[in-house]
């Protein structure tokens, strides 16, 4: 033992300056490891940002086409429609031209009664002409279709606008004022009692009419609640609210339900009120997103909806149950990868693009595949 001991002391007579070389490269490869990582997440959000090519060619497209049309070929059909309180009214704000599509193609698609429906999409004005010209020439069947810009309407208060240029996020989406219009909705259709507001993202697989007879019991709208810690979907308030603010701690328990604004039932007469809105663009009520706003809005105005409605998770979470998924009336990929980017999850993206005409020559024109 003592010749063994001997002749390792005289083999590794520096193991202290060994053993801290190795933590020095141990350290270097973690730090390594975490600027990989951090450039990584920092790609995926550019290109979740990002318009790709194929997009970008088709708007230009679109646009050029529209332009060359004559006023009156501009006009949508069923117009008298819009207002009527007999018909299913949708909406969807948004400045995506087949993410608009896919949104009322499905919704249709899944439909009992297709004719009933009355689809109102509202966009910005760089990307009116092309969402106008891809419904002109791909008319949604038996609905009703009609697309407005937002910068026609003169009722959106200077206010508004001013507070909202202010705001400091590295996200445009939650910078755009498409993003808010939802808190608009009694402003934008006055006329209308009822309609379901979705999120450009999601795909329609059932159909919707049973939606239209949930019962609000006075309160102002249906939504899927997001308060299981165990569920994908889990959003908690306390964790995007500034709770430390007088106004949030005077109104509402950081703690209740939070729902998913993006299939929701709405109580139009009684649904929005933008001095909340414009309060939490002036100070720090909450953070960044839009979400926080719609919680405190309808703070105990919320009907909660059968979780089969609606399935979540499918632009970030990669392990969500097929069952789930297939059996879900709507399919939401909240998240950053979009089913329309080349980073969308592949197992999911098939859900959404069987309800893109790819064989359509513009999108052939476009080199845009499935």
């Amino acid at each position: 033992m003592e010749v063994l001991l001997a002749k390792a002391n005289h083999a590794f007579t520096d193991c202290f300056e060994i053993a801290e070389t190795l933590r020095a490269m141990a350290n270097d490869t973690e730090e390594q490891v975490q600027v990989e990582k951090n450039e990584e997440s920092y790609l995926i959000q550019l290109a979740g940002r990002t318009t790709p090519k194929g997009l970008h060619c088709l708007s230009i497209r679109l646009t050029t086409e529209y332009l060359l049309l004559q006023p009156e070929e501009r006009q949508f059909p069923n117009q008298h429609k819009l207002q009527d309180l007999d018909f299913y009214h949708y909406a969807v704000f948004s400045d995506e031209i087949l993410a608009c599509a896919v949104v009322v193609n499905s919704t249709t698609a899944s439909a009992k009664e297709p004719e009933k429906i009355v689809f109102h999409v509202v966009t910005d004005s760089l990307n009116l002409p092309a969402i106008s010209m891809w419904f002109l020439l791909n008319p949604p069947g038996k609905a009703t279709i009609d697309v407005q810009s937002i910068e026609n309407f003169e009722w959106l208060s200077t206010e508004y606008s001013s507070a909202l240029k202010e705001q400091k996020s590295n996200d445009p989406r939650y910078a755009s004022a498409l993003s808010h219009l939802r808190f608009y909705l009694a402003d934008i259709f006055p006329a209308l009692d009822k309609i379901v507001l979705f999120d450009h993202d999601v795909v329609v697989q059932r159909d919707l009419t049973g939606l239209w007879s949930v019962n609000l019991s006075g309160k102002v709208h249906a939504a899927v609640e997001t308060c299981h810690e165990s569920e994908a979907s889990f959003h908690s308030m306390h964790l995007f609210m500034n709770i430390l603010d007088q106004f949030s701690a005077k109104r509402l328990n950081a703690s209740v339900c939070t729902w998913a604004f993006e299939l929701h039932l709405i109580c139009v007469s009684k649904a929005y009120f933008p001095g909340v809105l414009l309060q939490g663009l002036k100070r720090p009520l909450w953070k960044t997103e839009s979400l926080p706003l719609g919680w405190i809005t309808f703070y105990n105005q919320t009907v909660a909806l059968e979780k089969s409605w609606h399935a979540f998770g499918l632009g970030h979470n990669s392990g969500l149950s097929q069952g789930d998924i297939e059996h879900a009336a709507v399919i939401h990929y909240d998240g950053i990868m979009k089913p329309w980017l080349e980073i969308g999850i592949a197992e999911y993206k098939g859900y959404w693009s069987k309800h893109v005409q790819y064989d359509h020559p513009y999108l052939q024109e476009c080199n845009i595949h499935e």
